[in-house]
């Protein structure tokens, strides 16, 4: 007798005379929030089981507790945290498990015990559909009595052996089930579980490539199968005749780039002297339009789709087009061809990846300056590593102590011995970076960067000071036209010193990715310093002077590669080597104490060597 058909059938009918609709999604960007699982595994004894049945859910509440009450993206969603229906000690209660997890959407889990286990019965908790892409992680208690640490040794060993890399979690002394988790084991769970939410969060969503390769920077030259393969994002690629196309038929939000224009004026403007190619009030209002085109490219926009709204501001209203392109990241081309006859993307950038416009505080959007896609995907990982909006830079100029000693006669030993790094993009930058983060919140410098990233989205106090701040000390200037005939308008700010921020670089060598991470903090030149570098430079432009650690300036220039950098406040490199590790990059370069590393026991088998084991892996999602 077979088994009666339990599918659902669809009102096919019904779904043919459907109207189509742009569909709210609860997040701009569509996607469910990473889910992280916490599996408890325990001796599946009799005797043994049922006395290790309170510890060990006392544990995981622990476990579970820290990460769904720290963990969130940069919109300030918090990671979804699910956990097995029951202990799992053996092969089906794994299945169990897993057959849970698989309704859930699970990208990433940590095992979590107290007590010897059957480890590689076990892996039948890790063995289902899609969990081969999963992070693994696994927490061992360490303690006598019950010691957790023998089962995670023999567990981490089989995971080993079977070429699947997972995190192990130890203390390094003896640990009082008494009191909370030990400061070691809470920040192992937490770098685990921020970067498993950075993997899980990027896959699916897109990068949006607006126009091609920029000026022969081979950076912005879109590597889809790399992204699909490395990230396990999809790409898209938009000729910038759409934006024109736009522009010309009037098809975005008029009221909204009205209150676009008025906010712009909050901002000290200084369009320039002389005979410019577009008067002041069209270029306004056209680089507000191209911000809001470029938004819409990328997230969509409901109010394109609506015939009534198309019909009061003169536009077509096209549901299709209104759907923009599910884009987590994007660039534009902007140098040459689109510069040489229309305003730069400057404003476009600067406002974009801000975390404030016109419509108020929001999440920022990562938007790489000459389609420099392999800095936008960075940008995107620090974003939401971070929480906060990154910096795209050019890796201008190195200075030395001896170089300002000839230039200006002023002596910047004490300031920067080892020189200093002038980061600069041409006229777009995160306004985030004209301000001091750290100081918008009580105690700032003593708190990682996540929980300043979190008490500001907590704060409408704080994010007005924050926002008051950022336009203070902002100024836009009409676009050097000798770069930019078109016109357009550039931002200018000088980042404050004494600011803990983290450089990073995404490099490809033939179809081989690896990352660089230095961690550093900027500094405040003295005035006449600063005058004279900026103006030798181009005063225009935002400004960031920066110093790595334990490394001259001129090191980081030489190995630092290529042209551009991305940056973000505090010191995410520990998270960054971590995540990187997750999607099998290897590092090239670091700053970073061997302490603070934490990758799956696997590259310990390889005596750490991280090109070997990645190799050996390949990429994640093949």
């Amino acid at each position: 007798m077979s088994a009666k058909a339990t599918t659902d059938r669809p009102d096919f009918e019904r779904l043919a005379k459907r109207k189509r609709e742009f569909a709210e999604t609860p997040r701009a960007v569509v996607g469910p929030p990473p889910t992280i699982a916490i599996t408890p595994v325990a001796d599946g004894r009799v005797g043994a089981y049922e006395d290790n049945v309170p510890g060990t859910w006392e544990l995981v509440a622990k476990v579970f507790n820290l990460i769904a009450d720290t963990v969130k993206l940069p919109d300030g969603t918090p990671v979804r945290v699910v956990v097995a229906p029951e202990i799992v000690y053996g092969p089906r209660t794994g299945a169990i498990a897993q057959s849970y997890y698989a309704t859930q959407g699970v990208c990433a889990n940590i095992f979590v015990s107290r007590c010897w286990a059957y480890s590689d019965e076990l892996m039948g908790a890790c063995m289902g559909v899609g969990s081969s892409e999963w992070q693994q992680a696994a927490y061992g208690l360490n303690q006598t009595d019950r010691p957790g640490a023998v089962w995670l040794k023999a567990f981490c060993a089989a995971m080993d052996e079977k070429q699947r890399p997972i995190f192990q979690i130890y203390n390094p002394d003896l640990e009082d089930e008494k009191k909370p988790l030990t400061p070691f084991v809470a920040g192992r769970l937490l770098r685990f579980a921020r970067c498993a939410m950075a993997v899980g969060e990027m896959r699916g969503k897109n990068y949006l490539s607006i126009g091609s390769v920029s000026m022969g920077i081979l950076g912005s030259d879109l590597r889809r199968n790399m992204f699909h393969h490395t990230f396990g994002m999809g790409s898209v690629s938009y000729d910038m005749c759409g934006i024109l196309g736009r522009l010309d038929s009037g098809f975005y939000d008029h009221e909204e780039v009205a209150r676009g224009v008025k906010f712009m004026k909050k901002f000290k403007l200084d369009f320039g002297e002389g005979k410019r190619p577009m008067k002041r009030d069209v270029l306004l209002e056209r680089c507000v339009a191209v911000t809001t085109i470029v938004r819409d490219l990328m997230i969509g926009n409901p109010r394109l789709a609506d015939p009534a709204v198309g019909k009061k501001q003169g536009f077509r209203a096209d549901i299709e087009l209104a759907q923009g392109n599910n884009a987590i990241a994007a660039g534009t081309q902007g140098q040459r061809q689109w510069t040489d006859y229309n305003p730069n993307f400057d404003l476009t950038e600067s406002i974009l990846t801000s975390s404030f416009d016109w419509n108020g505080y929001r999440t920022a959007m990562n938007v790489a300056t000459e389609n420099d896609s392999k800095n936008g995907v960075g940008m995107l990982v620090g974003q939401l590593l971070s929480g906060v909006p990154q910096l795209f830079a050019d890796i201008r100029t190195n200075w030395t102590v001896k170089s300002i000693k000839a230039s200006t006669g002023v002596d910047i030993k004490k300031i920067a011995p080892e020189g200093f790094i002038d980061k600069r993009n041409s006229g777009a930058g995160s306004l985030d970076y004209a301000i001091d983060l750290f100081k918008v919140v009580s105690g700032g410098k003593k708190k990682p960067i996540q929980q300043v990233a979190d008490e500001i989205r907590s704060s409408k106090a704080a994010q007005k000071t924050f926002m008051d701040r950022a336009i203070k000390g902002t100024k836009y200037f009409g676009a050097i036209l000798e770069y930019f005939p078109g016109d357009g308008l550039s931002s200018h700010y000088r980042t404050p010193g004494n600011v803990p921020m983290t450089a990073y670089r995404y490099s490809v060598v033939g179809d081989h990715m690896a990352c660089s991470v230095i961690e550093g903090e900027t500094i405040d030149l003295p005035g006449k310093v600063a005058d004279h570098v900026s103006e030798v430079t181009n005063p225009t432009w935002p400004e960031s002077y920066w110093i790595p650690y334990g490394m001259s300036s001129f090191e980081y220039m030489s190995r630092m590669n290529p042209n551009h950098d991305a940056n973000s406040f505090g010191l995410i490199g520990a998270d960054m080597i971590t995540f990187n590790a997750m999607l099998r990059i290897p590092i090239d370069f670091h700053n970073i104490d061997e302490d603070d590393i934490f990758r799956p026991t696997m590259w310990d088998r390889f005596a750490g060597d991280d090109f070997r084991v990645c190799e050996l892996l390949g990429p994640m999602y093949r």
